[in-house]
């Protein structure tokens, strides 16, 4: 019999509501204002919090802003985990990406209220972007271990798990870039679908080769140009 899962105690549920205090506080007080118009002592203070209470829980203003994104890389994940083991992989990523759009339960970045805000707001501010792509890795480095348990292969010898990774959420990243400069919010779902079916179809098909073009014409007879 599985044994019932614990509740999180009083204190996991009082850290909790601290962390989530502090997100939130950063994530309006940086969309509103600016992320360089904000200083942690701010976003400390609105979520009724000391400056080192802050520091516990984030290590840059930067990383708290972001905590409402962290979790998508999980949801993505947790989708790649339950796709059917007969996918081939590059398959089983685009599905469970599309999972995760789709979930009603947890609303991907397109139906949350001012994501679309914060990605185009890391788009420009190069500490915020950075700090987002180290969430992005480490949600690639778990994708590949699941990749390489689907193919029962060990990921450090074989190339496979990491090139599906590397090529299934370079899909993703060039649609989510396409998605904050276009001014859509609600593009995403076909943006991603766009970026996969080019990975899948167009990449693979040499592209015609233009027939040469002369400049010059030969005069018979004479071999002049």
């Amino acid at each position: 019999m599985q044994a019932e899962q614990k509740p999180p105690d009083r204190r996991g549920r009082k850290a909790r509501r601290t962390r989530d205090a502090l997100a939130g506080a950063a994530f309006e007080l940086v969309l509103d204002r600016g992320l360089r118009e904000v200083t942690v002592e701010e976003i400390a203070e609105r979520a009724d919090v000391d400056r080192r209470t802050f520091s516990r829980y984030f290590a840059s203003k930067e990383d708290a802003v972001l905590d409402s994104v962290r979790g998508d890389g999980d949801r993505i994940n947790d989708a790649l985990r339950a796709r059917p083991a007969e996918e081939p992989p590059l398959t089983a990523y685009r599905r469970a990406v599309l999972d995760w759009l789709a979930d009603p339960g947890t609303p991907a970045w397109h139906r949350r209220p001012r994501i679309y805000e914060l990605l185009v707001l890391a788009e420009r501010e190069p500490t915020l972007y950075a700090a987002f792509h180290h969430i992005r890795v480490d949600a690639q480095a778990d994708s590949v271990a699941i990749v390489a348990d689907r193919l029962g292969t060990d990921p450090l010898s074989d190339l496979r798990p990491a090139v599906t990774v590397a090529a299934g959420a370079g899909a993703l990243l060039a649609a989510q870039a396409a998605w904050v400069r276009g001014d859509r919010p609600d593009e995403l779902p076909r943006l991603v679908e766009r970026a996969f079916d080019a990975l899948s179809g167009e990449l693979f098909t040499r592209p015609p080769v233009p027939a040469p073009h002369s400049t010059t014409s030969t005069t018979e007879g004479n071999g002049t140009p």
